[in-house]
């Protein structure tokens, strides 16, 4: 479940209303009108399909979950072969590609209240849901069948999961109850993993403390974000924790900034890094829970942009710390 995106602009909050009780609350309708049926308002062009379905993939968020596999892929031990990543950097942006299809096909009526996401393929008219569910079905065979037979059946299994978590799973749950937050936690925590099963054929106590630190990431990450945008969470009917439960909200951002430092510890006692990688990440992990406590203290809007400013340099230079720390303790171990 990871978030890269931040709107500029937020519209005033007099269209919703969060009761005392924190239970969810709409105070406008949104369909006044009976729907219309859903058609194309205009043929897109061949040559603008792959915009289009780059568009329906996701593709910032796909590049940034192939980034987190091949990171996985790096760290884990063992010896790594060029083509080996490759084929899991492909069959991951695949299978990613289809997971982000499948959730834009679910949501087009809730894509298109949201200003944030009006503009998808789907939510604009540029593809039919046919097309798109064709292209979805596509690229996520075409992802675990390159999985399996190139790489290893663990990998292709993680893939499988990681679709059927995202489409059919966290996407449901994120009308219904607040713990889609922690679904889609684990959504993104398995492209590391993904990259580790790759390269070492296996998942050991390794490649869960590297998925730990994705899964502990994403809650200041992506509840930062939620925050800015809870108006337009609440009018498409979205159970977000930052439209029903702000102050939890909050707290979970910082409780999950503070379980990155215990996180960090466990990878030079497994002897993945040496212990000076505690110390390099025991100073990002402190700015992040600096900006985490912040926003924990008072919530609103110039410290959740700064929390999640601060996420999005935080986790590529963790990675590159842990793979420079790990190359240090290789040398020093040969």
């Amino acid at each position: 479940m990871l978030r890269l995106s931040l709107s500029s602009r937020i519209r005033p909050l007099q269209h919703w209303h969060l009761p005392s009780s924190g239970i969810y609350s709409q105070t406008r309708k949104v369909h006044e009108r009976a729907p219309q049926p859903w058609k194309i308002q205009s043929l897109t062009p061949l040559a603008k399909l792959p915009k289009v379905y780059s568009d329906l993939s996701k593709d910032k968020l796909t590049a940034f979950v192939v980034l987190t596999s091949m990171a996985g892929y790096a760290i884990a031990p063992g010896a790594t072969q060029i083509t080996t990543l490759l084929y899991t950097a492909t069959g991951t942006a695949l299978c990613a590609a289809s997971a982000n299809s499948f959730n834009q096909w679910i949501e087009i009526p809730y894509d298109a209240q949201m200003s944030r996401t009006r503009n998808r393929p789907l939510a604009r008219h540029a593809l039919s849901p046919n097309h798109a569910l064709a292209f979805g079905i596509g690229s996520g065979v075409a992802g675990v069948s390159i999985l399996c037979t190139l790489v290893n059946p663990l990998t292709a299994a993680l893939g499988i999961a990681n679709i059927g978590l995202y489409a059919g799973v966290y996407t449901a749950m994120k009308r219904l109850t607040i713990a889609n937050t922690w679904v889609g936690a684990v959504v993104g925590a398995i492209p590391p993993l993904m990259g580790w099963a790759a390269a070492a054929g296996s998942l050991d106590a390794g490649a869960w403390v590297l998925g730990g630190i994705m899964f502990a990431w994403q809650f200041p990450h992506f509840n930062s974000l939620a925050y800015t945008l809870r108006a337009d969470y609440s009018k498409a009917g979205y159970r977000m924790m930052s439209v029903t439960h702000p102050r939890l909200n909050a707290r979970v951002s910082l409780r999950y900034a503070l379980l990155m430092f215990p996180l960090c510890a466990a990878l030079p006692w497994l002897g993945i890094t040496d212990w000076w990688f505690l110390v390099d990440s025991s100073a990002i992990n402190g700015y992040l829970a600096f900006c985490a406590v912040k926003f924990w203290q008072r919530p609103e809007a110039r410290h959740s942009r700064r929390l999640f400013f601060s996420s999005i340099a935080h986790l590529p230079i963790l990675l590159i710390l842990i793979m420079a720390h790990k190359l240090l303790n290789d040398r020093r171990k040969a």
